[in-house]
């Protein structure tokens, strides 16, 4: 038993010359003991705090790269969108020049009358959604007329 005393006190303090007070060996066995109860305490509290963490990094990792990948078809839409819409030809010709002459809206010429003109020859089409656009079902949906 004096042995293991002597052992014990070897170990808390290594490098100096060991306790040969059992007493003395004990306090410091407990006073050792305790010290590293806390520190493994504190250790399994900041591993806690820290996968805490983790988890939450990881969730709005996830959350950035749903973003990441929502606003990347956005961006595939938008360009297909401007694609189309700078690729498709324009139904309306170009508006002629009017002379002077003829520049006066609702001046008569003779026995004619010019008609009156709104708006330029712009193609509004072009502005609209290509759903708007579409013609594919229009002999469905509106049959002729007999």
């Amino acid at each position: 038993m004096s042995t293991r005393f002597i052992e014990l006190g070897s170990i808390l303090e290594p490098g100096r010359t060991p306790k040969t007070d059992k007493a003395a060996i004990l306090v410091d066995a407990v006073r050792m003991v305790t010290q590293l109860r806390g520190e493994a305490q504190k250790l399994k509290d900041s591993n806690s705090s820290l996968q805490e963490k983790i988890k939450e990094l990881k969730a709005e990792k996830i959350e950035l790269r749903d973003e990441k990948q929502r606003l990347k078809a956005e961006k595939e839409k938008l360009e297909h969108q401007l694609k189309a819409m700078s690729s498709q030809p324009s139904f309306m010709p170009a508006p002629p020049a009017i002379p002077a002459a003829f520049a006066t809206q609702g001046q008569s010429l003779g026995n004619k009358l010019m008609p009156f003109i709104g708006y330029p020859g712009v193609a509004m089409w072009q502005f609209m959604p290509p759903a708007a656009v579409d013609t594919s079902q229009d002999h469905v949906l509106h049959p002729p007329v007999a």
